[in-house]
């Protein structure tokens, strides 16, 4: 519990920052409209880090592939 607990609070800051970061950028910014509202960016994140890991797994199999033959 105590580890789950370490990683939830992390986790959910970054994903708060993230869902504001659109309106920081409107309110810091002279940019009068921004297409991307805060759930747009999370998706985009979210399918960003999936693809990462997607590549990395199949990386990691062709490693291990010489080892199986």
């Amino acid at each position: 519990a105590k580890a789950v607990n370490r990683i939830t609070l992390p986790g959910a800051l970054f994903v708060a920052f993230i869902a504001i970061l659109p309106y920081i950028i409107l309110w810091m910014g002279d940019v009068q409209s921004f297409p991307f509202a805060g759930t747009t960016v999370l998706i985009a994140v979210g399918v960003a880090l999936e693809l990462m890991r997607q590549i990395d797994s199949q990386l990691m199999q062709r490693n291990y592939e010489g080892f199986l033959k």
